[in-house]
């Protein structure tokens, strides 16, 4: 249209310069586009007009030019300026009709023009991120759309194009993401299309260079994703027929491979999408040229891909092959990904076949790693486990070159896979406590792996594994299997200094927040490995014990274990093997001589105390970590060297000692022994016998201890007194200087470790009872009476200090029964819990008056010399520790003194009570929540003894406490002890007695608190346990005696009966996570003492199943001849019907496994257990809710233990038999298929007949009952009746050859009946499922009265009922507990296996209900063709072209172009034009228009192609296609998930927009994808990842269509007519 006006307007007015001034604009003005474009127009027309010289003069032609030019410089340009400083649809509208006046004006400028115009602009393009483009100044975008519509002019211009050519390729370093895509297409592009010939290739060789040595030097995501959309966008000049010879052939160049291969591991889709768009267009043009790739010879190191034409066909199945995998892998689902695991093993075989034929091979490698890092890198954990398991199968890498070739793979990426703990969950099929499948999976391949790596290599590997371990944090799980893989490598010297130290940053930092049994298990696995695997020749002994030194004793290296024997075996078979030391001053041939262990340890023992000279200023404390490697070391060579023959342990350990012994002897006498020395000496003694003796690694049945320690106790006995007397004094006054307070802690864990050592010692245990404690508690309590000054002094607070924690280890002491309560301590320790419940004053008598309870220790002043700065910054530090320490310390005091002693007679015992627990709730917040177990025990004490009383003050005190414990819930260190502290006090068995009309308050505080423990132990596994076993204990103590006391203790269950009830239901849905780490710990202990943890950790039962079995062990105690335990069954029994009648109501159908299918089933199981203590008169009321209970909807599980309760029921109590008989004449509407659950226990009537008195009549009521359910029309039913009618029949069949007559009339019914189910065999799956409910475990081998056990009840039944295996009870739970009482009617272990023999059956009924036929039709819609109404009155309008068909209608059409041209399913294309023509888009472009001629087609189309303009374009047109339409000003629009896409629900869409669309399966190419302006991304909730390509455009189409729509207040579009209901 704008070519005739152009025409028509130049040929009617010949002054082209007034025609040019009039559609110009003011120079700062925006003009409209119109304008823009008709100037753009109106200027292109002049073209042949001034090409024609007879047309126009020089004159006119030269002033033409100059207006021209001058519009360019002062219209076209500034208007640029202005839009590079604006956004948004117009910006874009302007942006393209001002370039394509430059592209159409510059050309009929001077020759110069153009080149100064592009120099002007270049500068733009250097723009960085941050800067805002100036005055003057066009944006990046702006700039690059310019040089587009300058290029054809520029390309003569040989300097000027390389100057364009390398702005550009800089622009797709620098710039941001969104700008790289448009540079790409709208410079590099449009500057090869204007270029041909050996400059188009000179151009191609210089942007291949720049971007692979880009690549290869930065090698960053970024790099790999930007280097990837260039080529892409160039890659049909780059990969076309012109020869491998050419320079700018990227496939002869290793780093274009490289990229290819990062970007097939890409974390962006984007990335791997061009990637593999590369390595397929490479592959195909290969085989089409048919020559060797890369041309020989090659010049490359390595060559990554290769083609040889005699082998065509294979290069073509292994690409298409691997192509195919990595697509595939791209839908990141399983059952998906599954079925193309088996290409994989394909290629791995063509690459090993390849390689074993042509020796070098066509295939790299590589390229086979790319697909398992693919697959780690997965979002879903499930196709990363698949990737993993598949690559720990791999039996290729048992080949020397290609475990070398994996490598650097397996270190890296394999690692970082290695690091997800969810790969570790058990697989289907595996139980609880069995080693995870990828874990016994790992051992294998670590130990495979390393025995195919050349030998040079494998020391390396092993370090650069190690390192990786300690590279980021990782997880307890995957360590440990790691871990355990290492130490099943084959025995070899791979390890030396570099691995030891590797392996001591591992313990140090990567462990220290890890579970401590896994902890400690990983601990084991690596010793084990250095054990294995250390060059003994390349480590000195000292490199060996400082390694072991983070071994901790208390989880791993603890003498006795397994760990600790391998290790002494170790020492010994490398004796003498070692590297030398080379210390300070040695000789020169001290690098030759050996060093043995033993002489190891005398060196480092007299360098031990080997100390300087005493200086007279305060010293800290020597570092226990030497005396505790030195002490480790001592007894690693006594128990390495008692093992010699003939070797004498005393004798050994005192020539080892002998500097120590010596030291010990003058500790007390030498006054000039430095005290650096004596305090070494101390803490070498204190590890010793803390080492040498762990009771941990004690085992039951074994002596007290080993020949070692009784040696190490005999040398150390000989020193006790002078140690004593020493440890005295300097407790006595001697400590004053602020490090003294650790030095204090020292002196009492040796003077504490020495009485528990040497208390069975007669003389030892009569001095320290009659002259050793009595003396310290004087003196501290002297010190603490001592009136405080005005000005403390460090002196003073030190001594205090010292002298509260010198109480305290008495009284903790004495509390633990070490030292006899009638010793002469005691009575001392009276005079200070005198001192400690003084009134401040002795007139005082408020509450308040205990003053010594809670006593500060006040800060020390210091003064402002210099050599006060370091005490200045020690209080600074730690004093607050200090402080903190005297307070805990006073309250230990306490809590043994009020239990030992009690309140002095001196006072007012109530208000003294009271005035202390005020005083220890005030300690619960002053002290730091690790330091107040004291207290709890104290009150422990104190709340009995006020109660009921002072209600309101315990009620606090309890509040506050159970505050605290919730606080440390995350702290694991502390929690646990806390936890028991708090409920050995608040659930005190006096105040379990309580009733609510004594302590209303008190009782309902203990409910909620019990409430909010089984919440918190829904996430910390263990809590409620605790509970639990107190509060068992506390009922049914297990020395319980007889008479008043204990029925009392016993009577407090029932304010509490909420706690039982809650119990045998209990079981927690913990998180994956967490379950997984309670499995692993599991299978941890099920090592045994293989595993050193096991031995050296002491840890709680956390067993989530704990608190049941502790239960259900309560329950079997009880007797039912006793009035309370007979009530407090009754009562529990009513509780958990309720709860099964709870979950029946409100959940009608619930899903197997659920937490509803839990409970109930636990019901059940409970009830079963209790069903022969119940009375027989209870029986009969709970008959009914057993009966209700039969009719609901139950999973297979619970449906089998209801039957067995009312088998169980009509066998012990026959006289019920008929209300069993009435449940069959209820409604039959109610009962549907649950009648099957009454026809299973007729299927044991063989068990309940011999109980009954009228055995013919009853089989005869059997059968006339089970008959009328033979003709049901579930077909469930009718299988379940007929197998209770063959057993009963069976029966009856038996009474009848012994004579009972009656039930011959029912012969000829019952026979057809079984005749009709035996012929079941010729109606398919009628005959599978008759089969499988005969052998089903329910009516086979199961029998309930001889099955009636522990074992069947919670772990057969489980079993073979298909529960989840954390609901499995094993017999051996219950047998760890002391409580649990077994009776001959109530067996733990079944005494016939045949039920522990059975699998699973998959026979389970299920109640299905019908849908009603009502409700089938309801949802249906009609769909209406349109030109099937009236479609005679429509034939005009046909001959229409569709714009007029529409117009004539009404129908507007919007600016929404739909591109298809990639779709190639005609149903996709017909329900697609539909779309459009529904919502007015202006045309839909197909790749052609004969899909319109397909039914297909037409049938969802429904003639709207008829209405709407179709356009053809074929596919490798779109570029071309697509170029020209961003010219037009069009925003391209496409529909892919990337990094930087927008949500369809937040971008704006354009007026201007071109929708591409992608194809079914592949989506949008990749050498388009670079093309879109815009990404959209349709937001999903789902799991598949992908919709329908017709259904995502027609979200897109709308959402379109609703924003201009609801801007459009001018014409309202249809709506499409929805059909009523």
């Amino acid at each position: 249209m704008f070519s005739v006006l152009v025409n028509a307007v130049l040929s009617s007015s010949p002054d082209y310069g007034l025609l040019l001034d009039s559609l110009s604009w003011p120079s700062d003005s925006w003009p409209g586009t119109e304008r823009v474009e008709a100037l753009a127009a109106f200027i292109e027309g002049l073209g042949p007009l001034l090409a024609e010289p007879d047309t126009v003069s020089p004159a006119s032609r030269r002033a033409i030019k100059d207006k021209i030019s001058s519009l360019v410089w002062t219209r076209c340009l500034p208007l640029l300026c202005r839009i590079s400083a604006g956004e948004g649809a117009r910006c874009r509208e302007s942006t393209a009709a001002a370039c394509r006046l430059l592209g159409v004006g510059v050309p009929l400028c001077d020759g110069d023009v153009p080149g100064r115009v592009a120099l002007s602009v270049l500068p733009s393009l250097q723009l960085s991120e941050e800067e805002v483009p100036g005055p003057g100044r066009l944006s990046a975008e702006v700039a690059s759309e310019v040089l587009a519509a300058l290029m054809p002019s520029l390309s003569a211009d040989e300097q000027l194009t390389l100057s364009t050519l390398s702005s550009a390729l800089s622009c797709i370093k620098t710039l941001p993401d969104a700008l790289v895509s448009k540079i790409t297409v709208r410079l590099l592009l449009n500057l090869l299309n204007c270029c041909s010939g050996v400059q188009q290739s000179s151009i191609l060789q210089l942007i291949l260079e720049d971007v692979c040595s880009w690549h290869s030097a930065a090698r960053t995501p970024v790099a790999t994703e930007r280097a990837l959309l260039c080529l892409t966008a160039l890659s049909d000049h780059l990969l076309q027929p012109h020869g491998l010879s050419s320079t700018s052939d990227p496939r002869s160049s290793l780093h274009f491979w490289r990229m290819v291969q990062d970007g097939l591991t890409h974390r962006d889709s984007l990335s791997r999408k061009r990637a593999l768009y590369l390595l397929k267009k490479c592959v195909a043009l290969s085989e089409e040229e048919g020559v060797d790739c890369p041309l020989p010879p090659s010049g490359e190191g390595e060559i990554l891909f290769k083609w040889a034409p005699d082998r065509s066909k294979l290069l073509r199945e292994f690409w298409e092959d691997y192509a195919l995998v990595m697509e595939t892998l791209e839908e990141n689902q399983v059952h998906v990904v599954r079925p193309v695991l088996n290409r994989i093993d394909t290629l791995i075989q063509t690459t090993v076949n390849d390689s074993q034929a042509s020796g070098q091979g066509l295939f790299h490698p590589s390229w086979l790693l790319c697909v398992y890092q693919r697959m780690f890198h997965s979002e879903n954990k499930s196709l990363m486990r698949e990737g993993v398991s598949h690559l720990l199968e791999l039996q290729v890498l048992q080949l020397p070159a290609f475990a070398s070739a994996f490598s650097q793979f397996i270190v890296g990426p394999f690692m970082d896979a290695l690091s997800e703990t969810s790969l570790f969950y058990r697989s289907v099929g595996q139980s609880v406590g069995d080693c995870p499948e990828l874990g016994a999976k790992l051992q294998a391949f670590v130990a495979t792996f390393f025995s195919s790596l050349p030998s040079e290599q494998r020391g390396r590997m092993l370090l650069q594994m190690i390192q990786q371990l300690c590279s980021k944090h990782w997880c307890a799980v995957p360590l440990l299997f790691l871990s355990q893989a290492l130490c099943k490598l084959p025995p070899g010297p791979l390890l030396g200094v570099d691995g030891l130290t590797a392996l001591r940053e591992v313990l140090r930092c990567t462990m220290i927040t890890h579970q401590v049994l896994l902890r400690g298990a990983a601990q084991c696995f690596l010793l084990n490995s250095a054990l294995c695997l250390t060059d003994v020749s390349a480590v000195t002994l000292d490199d060996v014990f400082n390694f072991l030194m983070d071994f901790r004793a208390e989880e791993s290296l603890c003498r006795g274990t397994n760990i600790w024997n391998q290790l002494c075996s170790w020492l010994l078979d490398s004796e003498g093997s070692f590297k030398p030391r080379i210390m300070d001053g040695d000789c020169a041939d001290a690098a030759t001589k050996k060093e043995t262990v033993r002489d190891y340890v005398q060196s480092e023992m007299h360098t031990y105390l080997r100390v300087p000279a005493c200086t007279g200023h305060t010293e800290r404390l020597p570092d226990p970590r030497e005396a505790d490697k030195l002490a480790r070391a001592i007894l690693l060579c006594v128990d390495m060297e008692r093992r010699n023959p003939g070797s004498e342990i005393g004798s050994t350990l005192e020539s080892l000692l002998s500097p120590l012994l010596d030291t010990l002897s003058r500790v007390s006498t030498n006054i000039y022994l430095p005290r650096r020395k004596s305090d070494k000496s101390l803490q070498l003694v204190l590890r010793l016998l803390q080492l040498g003796g762990a009771p941990s690694c004690r085992r039951a049945g074994e002596e007290r201890a080993d020949s070692v320690t009784v040696a190490v106790e005999k040398l150390i006995y000989k020193f006790v007194d002078p140690i004593q007397e020493f440890i005295m004094r300097r407790l006595s006054g001697e400590l004053q200087e602020l490090f003294d307070v650790e030095r204090a802690e020292l002196y009492l864990c040796v003077l504490r470790q020495l009485v528990v050592t040497y208390g069975s010692t007669p003389q030892h245990h009569s001095n320290v009872q009659q002259t050793c404690f009595p003396k310290l508690t004087t003196y501290s309590l002297k010190v603490l009476q001592e009136p405080s000054q005005q000005i403390d002094s460090v002196a003073n607070q030190v001594g205090r200090a010292v002298a509260m924690a010198s109480l305290a280890m008495v009284c903790g002491l004495m509390g633990q029964e070490v030292i006899d309560m009638r010793s002469e301590t005691i009575s001392v320790l009276k005079s200070v819990n005198d001192y400690f419940y003084s009134p401040v004053s002795p007139s005082s008598r408020s509450l308040s008056s205990l003053g010594n309870i809670n006593k500060h220790l006040q800060k020390p002043q210091t003064g402002d010399g210099s050599s006060d700065v370091g005490m200045r910054a020690l209080l600074q530090q730690d004093w607050g520790r200090i402080a903190a320490s005297f307070m805990r310390d006073q309250w230990i005091c306490l809590s043994f003194l009020i239990k030992a002693v009690g309140i002095p007679e001196s006072v007012e015992i109530s208000k003294t009570l009271e005035a202390a627990l005020s005083c220890s709730v005030e300690a619960l917040s002053l002290l730091p929540s690790d330091l107040v177990l004291p207290v709890l025990t104290f009150m422990e004490t104190v709340l009995p003894q006020l109660l009921p009383d002072e209600e309101a003050a315990c009620v606090e005190a309890v509040t506050l406490s159970w505050e605290l414990v919730q606080g440390l819930s995350t702290n694991a260190h502390d929690f646990w002890l806390a936890l028991k502290g708090f409920i050995s006090m608040a659930f005190h068995h006096k105040l379990l007695q309580l009733t609510d009309a004594q302590a209303p308050t008190l009782v309902s505080t203990l409910k909620q608190i019990t409430t909010e423990l089984m919440e918190l132990s829904q996430s910390k596994s263990g809590v409620f346990g605790v509970l639990l076993q107190h509060c068992c204990q506390t009922w049914l103590p297990a020395d319980r005696g007889s008479g008043d006391t204990a029925d009392m203790m016993f009577s407090s269950v029932f304010s509490h009966i909420h706690i039982l009830s809650e119990a045998c239901v209990y079981g927690p849905v913990f998180r994956r996570d967490q379950r997984l780490i309670q499995d692993i710990q599991t299978y941890v202990e099920q090592l045994g003492e293989e595993c050193a943890a096991n031995v050296a950790v002491t840890s709680d039962n956390r067993d989530d199943q704990l608190p049941r079995t502790c239960v259900l062990a309560f329950l079997s105690r009880l007797d039912s001849s006793n009035v309370q335990h007979e009530r407090l069954i009754e009562q529990l029994v009513m509780d958990l019907l309720k709860k099964d009648n709870d979950i029946s109501k409100s959940k009608v159908r619930y899903y197997s496994n659920s937490l509803q299918h839990r409970v109930k089933n636990r019901v059940w199981q409970t009830l079963l257990l209790l069903l022969p203590k119940l009375r027989e008169e209870f029986v009969g009321t709970l008959l009914k809710c057993v009966f209700e209970a039969g009719f609901c909807s139950n999973q297979a599980s619970v449906k089998y233990l209801i039957e067995w309760m009312m088998i169980l029921i009509l066998v012990h109590y026959p006289q019920h038999m008929d209300s069993f008989w009435s449940c069959f004449n209820m409604d039959h509407e109610k009962t549907k298929t649950s009648i099957c659950t009454f026809l299973s226990v007729l299927v044991h009537f063989n068990v309940i007949i011999p109980k009954l008195k009228n055995k013919t009549s009853q089989l005869r009521k059997s059968l006339d009952v089970i008959l009328q359910w033979c003709f049901n029309h579930n077909f469930s039913v009718r299988l379940y009746a007929l197998l209770a009618l063959k057993r009963v029949w069976s029966l009856a069949e038996v009474r009848g050859e012994e004579g009972a007559d009656g039930l011959a009339g029912l012969s000829t019914v019952v026979k057809a009946c079984l005749n009709q189910a035996e012929a079941m065999q010729n109606t398919g799956n009628a005959n599978k499922n008759w089969m499988r409910i005969q052998e089903h475990f329910f009516f086979g081998a199961f029998d309930p009265i001889r099955d009636y056990s522990v074992e069947t009840i919670f772990y057969t039944f489980p079993s073979l009922s298909e529960l989840a295996d954390d609901e499995w009870i094993p017999p051996c739970k219950f047998e760890k507990l002391w409580c649990f009482s077994e009776s001959p009617s109530f067996p733990l272990r079944n005494a016939a296996p045949d039920l522990s023999r059975l699998q699973p059956g998959d026979w389970i009924q299920q109640d299905k209900g019908e849908q009603s036929k009502e409700d089938r039709w309801t949802e249906v819609q009609k769909k209406i063709t349109p030109w099937r109404l009236g479609i005679q009155e429509q034939e005009p309008e046909l001959q229409l072209v569709p714009q007029q068909r529409a117009a004539r209608l009404g129908k507007l059409h919007g600016a929404l172009l739909v591109v298809a041209s990639l779709i190639d399913k005609p149903t996709n294309l017909g329900g697609l034009c539909r779309t459009c023509e529904i919502f007015g888009a202006s045309a839909l472009v197909l790749d052609s228009l004969r899909h319109v001629s397909d039914k297909h087609f037409q049938s969802l189309s429904v003639s709207s192609e008829l209405w709407l303009p179709l356009l053809e374009v074929k596919p490798v047109e779109l570029a071309a296609f697509l170029q020209v339409k961003k010219s037009e000003g069009y925003c391209i629009v496409g529909v892919e998930q990337t990094a930087n896409s927008h949500s369809l629900q937040d971008f704006q869409f354009p007026e201007k927009t071109l929708l591409l669309l992608g194809n079914e399966r592949e989506g949008i190419p990749a050498n388009l994808l670079q093309m879109l302006d815009v990404c959209v991304e349709i937001p999903q909730q789902g799991v598949i990842r992908s919709l329908n390509v017709h259904v995502s455009a027609a979200l897109l189409i709308w959402e379109y269509t609703r924003q201009h729509l609801s801007s459009s207040e001018v014409h309202r579009p249809q709506t499409t007519a929805v059909p009523p209901h």
